[in-house]
């Protein structure tokens, strides 16, 4: 799942309480209904904002200035680094990155791109989707996975999540197919793995290309098997709110198949290998030097970090389980989950978000409207109201993630046990 191409555009659209205190994300949206609608974390980005102190601010959905000052002096260096160096783009540090994210994935290749979008066309247009090719790709998603699709000028076609869970499954793929379907594209939405195993099986099974969108899942397994492994191709998002974020935008394509990433290193380079030899059409879509540095550095922390997401997880479960009217996230066997996001449902949402800005906790909305029900995408929606229209009525985003410490893990779980009566 991949966001905004660029600074000041519309990214994941959520639903946002009131603003707390001045962080390092900045938020200016159009207001609907009651509520704001705006791209966080991933719409305009203001760094080095001021900050007040912890008890003026309450709980801060996401805290990047936090991430950044746990690491401050490695950040700095590899900028020192590549100021140094005089090497802006496609020099040794995205080397270096690109061959320590495939290492980590335990894939041949990974070819760094400008964003997360972008990943996703480019894998999908190097594979020959076109016009006249269907795509499977989740109702429940962020608006991306369908644009990519149609950048190629396939055509998208919904499924619904699997009961009980966020992610679409095997099952439900299955009976979407169609002649005219091409290829799968499985999100492993909230960090969940979407079934992977089986979709691989199914896709040979049928002759489908499997790409996976893994904008979520930095680090993620199942069955013990890397997250991002199972398609031919994966794709992720690098957007700084990610489990592995960079400072700005930018992606990447994993891979084993050696011809697939030659196509795609010419494709993001103007469809060039050397300087002024264009063998194909290609695009402008590279992740710069600088990115490469912090990605590396953040890489490095990545496994920790999503351990105190798996710690603050397993908080939420055992002081959440059994609150009336509260539905949790639910972990299938074999799957180990990176808990990108903490997602729980209720049918009184609205009253329980407010309850929560009440005491000063930032929550989200991901996401308010399933896909279909967007105005580019009308045409490929049901009439009817759908398990993904139910759920974008229902979910609410808990804070989580390493700037944040399990007292106030705590003081959120605290909070809903009460707002969840409200």
């Amino acid at each position: 799942m991949a966001e905004g191409q660029r600074r000041g555009t519309f990214a994941e659209p959520v639903t946002r309480q009131p603003r707390l205190a001045p962080t390092f994300w900045q938020f200016d949206c159009p207001q609907q209904a009651a509520c704001s609608q705006l791209t966080a974390p991933d719409s305009r980005i203001s760094i080095g904002s001021p900050r007040m102190g912890a008890a003026d601010m309450g709980i801060a959905f996401l805290d990047l200035q936090a991430i950044y000052r746990q690491d401050q002096a490695a950040y700095d260096a590899a900028y020192r680094r590549v100021m140094d160096s005089g090497r802006w783009i496609l020099g040794p540090e995205l080397l270096a990155f690109e061959k320590s994210f495939a290492s980590y994935l335990g894939r041949r290749h990974a070819i760094g791109v400008g964003n997360g979008l972008d990943a996703l066309t480019l894998a999908l247009q190097v594979c020959g989707i076109g016009p006249g090719d269907e795509v499977l790709v989740p109702a429940h998603t962020f608006i991306a996975t369908w644009l990519a699709v149609r950048q190629c000028g396939a055509t998208p076609r919904a499924v619904e999540p699997a009961e009980g869970s966020f992610c679409i499954d095997t099952a439900g793929v299955a009976a979407a197919l169609t002649p005219a379907t091409r290829a799968v594209l499985p999100v492993h939405l909230y960090g969940q793995p979407a079934d992977p195993a089986a979709m691989r099986t199914l896709c040979a099974e049928r002759g489908l290309l499997m790409v996976e969108d893994a904008a979520q899942a930095h680090g993620a397994r199942h069955r013990g098997e890397a997250i991002g492994s199972f398609g031919r191709l994966a794709c992720y998002s690098f957007y700084p709110g990610k489990n592995l974020g960079a400072f700005g935008d930018a992606g990447a394509v994993v891979t084993d198949d050696d011809a697939l990433a030659q196509a795609l290193r010419a494709r993001r380079n103007y469809g060039s290998h050397t300087r002024y030899a264009h063998d194909s059409e290609g695009v402008n879509s590279r992740l710069d030097e600088l990115q490469a540095a912090w990605l590396s550095v953040r890489l490095a922390r990545l496994d920790a970090h999503n351990v105190q997401r798996k710690t603050q997880a397993a908080r939420y479960l055992e002081r959440l389980a059994g609150v009336p009217g509260l539905v949790l996230p639910q972990v299938p066997e074999g799957d180990e989950p990176v808990w990108h996001l903490f997602v729980v449902r209720s049918t009184r949402r609205d009253a329980l978000q407010a309850a929560l800005a009440e005491r000063g906790i930032e929550t989200l909305i991901h996401y308010p409207r399933a896909v279909y029900r967007y105005p580019p995408f009308a045409a490929f929606g049901p009439a009817g109201r759908t398990p993904s229209d139910r759920l974008a009525d229902e979910v609410l985003s808990l804070p989580i993630g390493p700037h944040l410490s399990l007292e106030q893990i705590d003081t959120v779980a605290e909070a809903v046990i009460d707002g969840a009566g409200t």
